[in-house]
C-alpha cells in the first residue's frame, strides 16, 4: 500500500508539473549546437526560419545592440547565417550593409528569405542566395499609411504569395499586401480588446490560411481570418509580461514562447519559456533553456520548428540558438 501510495503521489507531481497530463511529448537540449567557426561571434539573434533543405536561418546584430536612438547606419558584415540543422555548421552567410537593426525573419514555401528591419522602418524579400528582390517602407522614415511602417516586426506568406506583416512597436496593426507587394489593407488599433495589440511583435499562418498574431504586451496570441475578421484570442497560462513569438509546424501544432522580465533573488531575470498547445489550442506545458520546467535566465525572441519536431529558439540574452529535440 505505502508503494502504491508513492507511485501515484510522484505521477500526480508529473501530472501537476505539465499542467494538463504526462501522455506529452517532452525534449531535450542539444548540447553543442551549433557548432559555429571557431572565433566566429554571433550577435543577438532575433530572427530564426527553416528552408525547403531544413536548413536553419538566422538573422543576427552582429555586434549591435538595441538602443535609443538607434545608429544610423547599416551593419557592415553578414548578418543573416545558415547552418546546417545537424551539425550547426555555417553554410552561407550574407546580409552585410543592408540593415540598422534587424528583426524577423521568415522562410517562404518558395526559399525565399523575408527579413524586417525595425530601425530602418522596412521590409526585405531576398532569394535564397542573398539577391534582394522586393523592398517596402521608407527608409528610417516611420508612418502609419499603405506606403510606411512603423518599427516592423515579422512576416508571414501565404500559399498564394500574399504576405502579412506585424507592424509593430510604433503602430499596433496587420498590414496585407498581394504577392506583388500592392497594399491590400490594414488591421488593428493599441489596446488589450480583441483586434487590437500592445506590440504584434510574431506572425504566422496555418494550413487553413488561419492569422496567428504574437500580442507581445497583452500575453495572448490572436487569430484571424486573411481579411483580418477577428477568431478568437489563446491566452498564455502563465501571467508574465510578454509573449513574443509562435511557430506552426506541418501538423499544425502550435508552438509559442513567453518572457518573463521579472528579477530573481541573484539580480538574474527569470527567463523565457517553449509552451505547446494541444490539437484543441490548450497549453499542454512549458519548458526553458535548460529543457526544464525551470526558468533561467535567457530571452528567446523567434522560434522556428523543423519536420521532425526539433524547435529552435534565438536567445538575445545568451546571443545564441538553442536547439531542442524530441525525446524518443
Amino acid at each position: 500500500m505505502i508503494k502504491f501510495i508513492f507511485i501515484f503521489l510522484i505521477s500526480l507531481s508529473i501530472i501537476t508539473c505539465n499542467g494538463q497530463n504526462n501522455n506529452i511529448v517532452n525534449y531535450e537540449l542539444v548540447r553543442n549546437w551549433p557548432m559555429l567557426n571557431e572565433g566566429y561571434k554571433l550577435g543577438q539573434p532575433t530572427g530564426v526560419g527553416i528552408d525547403k533543405n531544413e536548413h536553419i536561418f538566422v538573422f543576427h546584430r552582429a555586434g549591435r545592440k538595441w538602443t535609443t536612438p538607434f545608429p544610423d547606419s547599416v551593419i557592415s558584415v553578414n548578418t543573416v547565417i545558415e547552418l546546417d540543422n545537424q551539425t550547426g555548421k555555417i553554410i552561407n552567410s550574407w546580409g552585410a550593409n543592408y540593415f540598422i537593426m534587424p528583426h524577423g525573419l521568415t522562410v517562404d514555401k518558395q526559399n525565399n528569405i523575408w527579413l524586417t528591419d525595425v530601425g530602418l522602418h522596412q521590409i526585405f524579400k531576398f532569394s535564397h542566395e542573398g539577391k534582394l528582390l522586393m523592398k517596402l517602407g521608407v527608409a528610417k522614415t516611420p508612418a502609419n499609411d499603405s506606403l510606411h511602417f512603423n518599427l516592423p516586426t515579422d512576416i508571414a506568406v501565404a500559399d498564394d504569395g500574399s504576405f502579412f506583416v506585424s507592424d509593430g512597436y510604433g503602430n499596433s496593426r496587420v498590414v496585407k499586401f498581394s504577392s506583388t507587394g500592392k497594399y491590400i489593407k490594414a488591421w488593428g488599433t493599441y489596446g488589450t480588446k480583441p483586434g487590437q495589440f500592445i506590440i504584434p511583435h510574431g506572425i504566422a499562418i496555418d494550413q487553413k490560411n488561419i492569422i496567428y498574431v504574437a500580442d507581445r504586451q497583452n500575453n495572448r496570441i490572436q487569430l484571424f481570418d486573411t481579411n483580418g475578421n477577428f477568431i478568437k484570442e489563446l491566452k498564455n497560462d502563465v501571467q508574465v509580461e510578454e509573449l513574443p513569438s509562435i511557430a506552426i509546424d506541418n501538423s499544425n501544432h502550435l508552438f509559442a514562447i513567453d518572457y518573463d522580465p521579472t528579477i530573481n533573488n541573484d539580480s538574474t531575470t527569470k527567463g523565457s519559456t517553449i509552451f505547446v498547445f494541444d490539437p484543441s489550442q490548450h497549453v499542454k506545458y512549458h519548458f526553458g533553456a535548460s529543457a526544464s520546467a525551470n526558468r533561467i535566465t535567457s530571452w528567446f525572441h523567434d522560434i522556428a520548428i523543423d519536420s521532425k519536431g526539433n524547435l529552435y529558439v534565438g536567445d538575445i540574452t545568451g546571443l545564441k540558438v538553442l536547439k531542442f529535440k524530441p525525446k524518443k
